[in-house]
C-alpha cells in the first residue's frame, strides 16, 4: 500500500518536473522571459490610471443612478 502512494507521488512529482521544464519554451515562452518587475515610477502610473478609470465609471453609474432615481420627482 506504500509503495502505491509513493510510486503515485513519484509520478505527479515527475509529471510537474516536465511541465516546469517546458515552460519557458512553449508559445508563452517569450513573453516569460521578457517579462520584469515594474519600476516605482511605472507602478505609481499605473495606480493612477486605474484609480481615474474607477472614480470615472463610478461617477458615470451615479449620474445614471441619480437621474433614473431622483430627477423623475422633479417633472
Amino acid at each position: 500500500m506504500a509503495d502505491e502512494k509513493e510510486s503515485s507521488y513519484e509520478d505527479l512529482q515527475d509529471e510537474f518536473e516536465t511541465k516546469a521544464r517546458g515552460l519557458g519554451k512553449g508559445k508563452y515562452g517569450r513573453i516569460i522571459k521578457m517579462a520584469r518587475t515594474p519600476s516605482r515610477d511605472e507602478y505609481k502610473k499605473t495606480v493612477y490610471i486605474t484609480a481615474a478609470g474607477i472614480l470615472v465609471i463610478g461617477f458615470v453609474g451615479f449620474a445614471i443612478w441619480w437621474l433614473m432615481t431622483i430627477l423623475p420627482t422633479y417633472f
